[in-house]
């Protein structure tokens, strides 16, 4: 879809809030964040394998991946400090983060966290098991800025 990742969170931002709201109702606040969390990062996982199927010109690696930033960012959802990338690594800082801003308007701060950043590392598992995420600190959960590290680490992924 061409439609920018921002919109698609907030469409099924909307969704999932009356069912989360009626989950904490009936089951609790704790177990529905563990059942939200856990679906998202299998959706998550099954869009990262998805994008890798849909990649028309060699293997899913740390450039193919840098390549769909555009779709994350895009009507200024992010503000970037990239710091730097090659093939084995992409450090960049995430400075304002509309997500976030978008889950509090919706009164979904509270799980925003597991709605977007939650994917982040579990999305580029499904893309390529080799590229892992070190990220200490979010926006969502109260930082002054993401720090997203990516790695390329193929011996990672053996079996």
């Amino acid at each position: 879809t061409n439609l920018p990742i921002i919109e698609q969170r907030r469409i099924e931002a909307s969704i999932i809030k009356a069912i989360y709201q009626e989950m904490v109702t009936q089951i609790g606040a704790e177990q529905a964040k563990q059942i939200i969390g856990r679906a998202v990062v299998k959706d998550a996982v099954a869009q990262g394998q998805s994008y890798a199927a849909e990649l028309t010109d060699g293997e899913p690696n740390l450039e193919s991946f840098h390549d769909l930033q555009p779709q994350w960012t895009a009507n200024g959802a992010l503000e970037v400090e990239m710091l730097s990338h090659d093939n084995q690594h992409m450090d960049y800082n995430v400075t304002r983060c509309r997500y976030a801003e978008m889950y509090k308007e919706m009164g979904l701060a509270e799980i925003g966290h597991l709605l977007s950043c939650g994917r982040d590392g579990t999305f580029c598992t499904g893309y390529n098991p080799s590229i892992k995420l070190q990220r200490s600190q979010t926006i969502m959960q109260g930082a002054t800025h993401c720090d997203f590290r990516y790695r390329w680490e193929p011996d990672a992924s053996s079996d």
